[in-house]
C-alpha cells in the first residue's frame, strides 16, 4: 500500500495518530523536505530508504512508490499540512491509478488551523462570518478568473490565504477593491506551531508594511477576518434558555 500522509503544520507531535503509526513502519519514505519538519523523521523504522522529494520530479517520485509497491513493501509519501490543500497530489495519485497501484490518504492538521490556533481566535463566530474560504494570490500557479481574491472579497468572510505573503501589498489592494474596508483586521503567521513561530497583526492598510519589516517572505498563512473585531454574538449552544436533543432550555 502507498500512503499519502498529512504530517501537519510542522511541530511533530501534530501528526495524527494513523499517520504516525504508518510512517514508523513504512520501509519507503518519500517526504517534502522543504516544508516537512525533519523531526517528524525521526519516528521512521531505522532501515527505511528515505528520500527528499524537494528536487525530484513526478516521475522520480511516482516510479519510487510503483517500485516499493512491487517489492511487496509499505510506502508513505509524507506531505506538509493536510495533503488535500495545495499538496500537488492528485497527479501523483492518477499515476499510481493508472499503474494499478493502491493507495490511501491519512489527512493531516492544516497550516490554516494551526495559525488559528496561534492566536488563537476563533475562525467562525454568530453574527460576524458562518464562512472560511481557502485560497491563494495568483503567482506562477494561475487562478480562475472567478476566484480573484477582489471577487472572493465580497463576501466578506474569514479568508486563509495560502502561499501568498511575498504578494501582501498587491493582495492587500486587491481585497480592498473586492469590499473589504481598510481596517478590516489581518494576522499573517510566520511557521505556524513550529518553534521559531512568528504572528504580525494589522488590517489591510498597514499589514503588507508591518510584514516587510519583520522580514516574512515565505511559510506564512494569511488570516484575513472581521471575526478578530468583537461585537459577535454569543453561540447559542450553551445560552441556558436554548433547547437541543441534549439539554432543556429554561424557557
Amino acid at each position: 500500500m502507498i500512503y499519502f500522509v498529512g504530517a501537519g503544520p510542522g511541530d511533530p507531535d501534530l501528526i495524527t495518530v494513523k499517520g504516525a503509526k504508518v510512517l514508523a513502519r513504512a520501509k519507503i519514505v518519500i517526504y517534502a523536505g522543504s516544508l516537512v519538519n525533519k523531526e517528524l523523521l525521526t519516528i521512521c523504522d531505522r532501515n527505511a530508504e528515505i528520500y527528499n522529494s524537494a528536487g525530484m520530479t513526478l516521475e522520480q517520485i511516482t516510479q519510487l512508490m510503483i517500485e516499493g509497491h512491487r517489492k511487496g513493501l509499505e510506502v508513505v509519501r509524507l506531505h506538509t499540512g493536510d495533503p488535500s490543500l495545495y499538496g500537488a497530489i492528485q497527479e501523483q495519485m492518477d499515476v499510481l491509478r493508472k499503474e494499478s497501484v493502491p493507495f490511501c490518504v491519512i489527512p493531516g492538521v492544516s497550516s490554516f488551523l494551526a495559525a488559528a490556533a496561534a492566536i488563537p481566535h476563533e475562525l467562525t463566530l454568530p453574527g460576524i462570518t458562518q464562512t472560511v474560504i481557502l485560497t491563494r494570490m495568483e503567482g506562477r500557479t494561475p487562478v480562475p478568473e472567478t476566484e480573484t481574491l477582489r471577487s472572493l472579497a465580497a463576501h466578506k468572510s474569514t479568508m486563509c490565504i495560502f502561499l501568498s505573503v511575498h504578494l501582501l501589498e498587491e493582495l492587500s489592494a486587491e481585497l480592498i477593491a473586492g469590499g473589504f474596508s481598510q481596517t478590516t483586521p489581518v494576522a499573517v503567521i510566520e511557521k505556524a506551531s513550529w518553534p521559531d513561530e512568528r504572528i504580525v497583526t494589522g488590517n489591510l492598510e498597514n499589514i503588507s508594511g508591518k510584514v516587510k519589516e519583520a522580514g516574512i517572505t515565505k511559510t506564512a498563512m494569511i488570516i484575513v477576518s472581521q471575526a478578530f473585531q468583537a461585537g459577535y454574538l454569543p453561540s447559542r449552544l450553551y445560552d441556558a434558555d436554548f433547547s437541543h436533543s441534549y439539554r432543556r432550555g429554561k424557557q
